[in-house]
């Protein structure tokens, strides 16, 4: 069983930066069975969308709305993946959600990221 904890979201206004952090806890076994990480996000009364993905091998891969805004990365030693974002818009408002896939899929309980005009 793995646990998903995100944090770091808040209020920031246009232009401003966050740092998402996602913690991965719980069975060793099922952590090191992780690959692939990412960062999803869902707008009120909007699909949930892909944001971010990284793999253990560090390949990364980006929404075409947030290229050259965001950065995805991880650190497998602390069983941690990030999503460093500036540049923010009113648009980027939304539920960030961490997901992970080791044996079966696994999602964070979402953080609130609020971009103010």
């Amino acid at each position: 069983q793995v646990q998903l904890v995100e944090s770091g979201g808040g209020l920031v206004q246009t232009g401003g930066s966050l740092r998402l952090s996602c913690a991965a806890s719980g069975s060793i076994f099922s952590i090191f069975r992780i690959n692939d990480m990412g960062w999803y996000r869902q707008a009120p009364g909007k699909e949930r969308e892909l944001v971010a993905s990284i793999n253990r091998g560090g390949n990364t891969n980006y929404a075409d709305s947030v290229k050259g805004r965001f950065t995805i990365s991880r650190d497998n030693d602390k069983n941690t993946v990030y999503l460093q974002m500036t540049s923010l818009k009113p648009e980027d408002t939304a539920v960030y959600y961490c997901k992970a896939i080791a044996n079966i899929q696994y999602w964070g309980q979402g953080t609130q990221v609020t971009v103010s005009s």
